[in-house]
């Protein structure tokens, strides 16, 4: 019986913030995979290893974790004043899906670096030394994203000495700008807090105050005391606990339901990466994932979230921003949490420590907008070469 040889496709795995994921420029994908559909999906599976039941993806290039089970495609940007399309898609792990729905954040950082090695954008926007601003369009979203990289010696600067919590080593900083990064209305229903109406074995009395919110990614935020949490709690308090992981997605499906996003509840389960869902709570001191104390006086808030049905070990980079720009606006949960008034700029708690976020919102006529959210990340190449998929 004959087999067919394993199929070689060039590929770049990188970490950006504190996610990683495989990288590809669309014309180095086969054929069939160079245009949205289920010959796409089945391709970047395999390269990731999904779908796993045993939720490891030893026999692929995902970590097993929403972090680390990533996909990303850059092309040249059509569109004037962008240098690349950036299409994201989110791996699940042990189901055959990938959802397209929204943006990571954090590998955003590491899309303006690749784009510049791999000839995307124009070597006369690329200085010998100083700072290379990548103009991003964000296919998923409809959104442009700035991305600010160093530049020495006419290559991407990679090592420096700017530390991210949730992150081992220092990297060279990325300054990141989402513009207008509200999808469509900054608040889908309207209102600033609304009473998701759930079943009484979700929450007692069957009612839930949330702040529903589009900015970055569409997110659910839940006060952590109406959960029945501290706020501080890391990774092992919620992932060691099936019938909490249950209950946060039974919860989320409701939110999306109330956003609008789906049609049904049963929808909620092909949608897995958006909406995100997060609890908020006031300053409270703990101690992160690293052991590192952090103190009441170091934040303004605590926000712990889930992102494919498990709580992250930091925060993804999309969810910052609709923290920040929550946190921004006067009667949200999320800006009732903060202690005292936020002037631009939210400094956070999460599971491996802290974030500072800033961002630039406006009343008009009544209406909230958001116009912009600026985070540093960091990024780097960790492997460069092919990938090979039994296909």
């Amino acid at each position: 019986m004959s087999h067919q040889p394993q199929r070689r496709i060039a590929a770049t795995y990188m970490r950006g913030g504190t996610s990683k994921g495989v990288f590809f420029k669309l014309t180095d994908l086969p054929v069939e995979a160079q245009v949205a559909g289920p010959q796409r999906d089945a391709i970047l599976l395999r390269v990731i290893g999904s779908p796993d039941p045993y939720g490891k993806h030893t026999d692929g290039m995902g970590g097993a974790t929403s972090s680390t089970s990533k996909t990303v495609i850059l092309s040249p940007s059509e569109r004037p004043e962008h240098d690349v399309d950036y299409l994201f898609g989110q791996v699940a792990i042990d189901q055959p899906v990938i959802d397209w729905s929204g943006n990571c954040g954090n590998l955003t950082a590491a899309v303006g670096a690749f784009a510049i090695e791999q000839g995307l954008v124009a070597p006369e926007r690329v200085p010998d030394n100083g700072f290379c601003t990548v103009r991003i369009w964000q296919a998923n979203i409809g959104k442009t994203i700035l991305a600010r990289v160093p530049i020495t010696d006419g290559q991407v600067q990679e090592t420096g000495d700017f530390e991210l919590d949730g992150v081992t080593f220092p990297a060279a900083e990325v300054a990141v700008t989402f513009t207008d990064p509200a999808d469509g209305a900054l608040f889908p229903t309207g209102a600033k807090v609304d009473e998701l109406e759930v079943p009484e074995s979700l929450v007692a009395g069957g009612r839930l105050p949330v702040t529903l919110i589009n900015a970055g990614i569409p997110t659910v935020f839940a006060r952590a005391e109406d959960l029945g949490y501290q706020g501080t709690e890391l990774q092992e308090a919620i992932n060691g606990d099936p019938a909490a992981l249950a209950r946060f997605e039974q919860l989320r499906a409701y939110g999306a339901l109330k956003m609008g996003l789906i049609s049904d509840l049963s929808e909620a389960a092909s949608r897995a990466h958006t909406p995100k869902i997060a609890f908020v709570t006031g300053p409270k001191a703990y101690t992160a994932s690293s052991g590192k104390a952090i103190e009441a006086s170091d934040i303004d808030l605590n926000v712990r979230a889930l992102s494919m049905g498990k709580l992250h070990h930091a925060m993804m980079g999309t969810a910052a921003v609709a923290i920040a720009v929550a946190a921004a606006i006067p009667g949200t949960l999320v800006n009732e949490a903060v202690a005292g008034e936020v002037s631009g700029q939210v400094r956070f708690g999460h599971p491996s420590g802290t974030l500072k976020v800033g961002a630039e919102v406006v009343e008009q006529d009544g209406q909230w907008q958001a116009r912009s959210v600026t985070m540093s990340r960091s990024a780097r190449v960790l492997m460069e070469g092919a990938v090979r998929i039994p296909i």
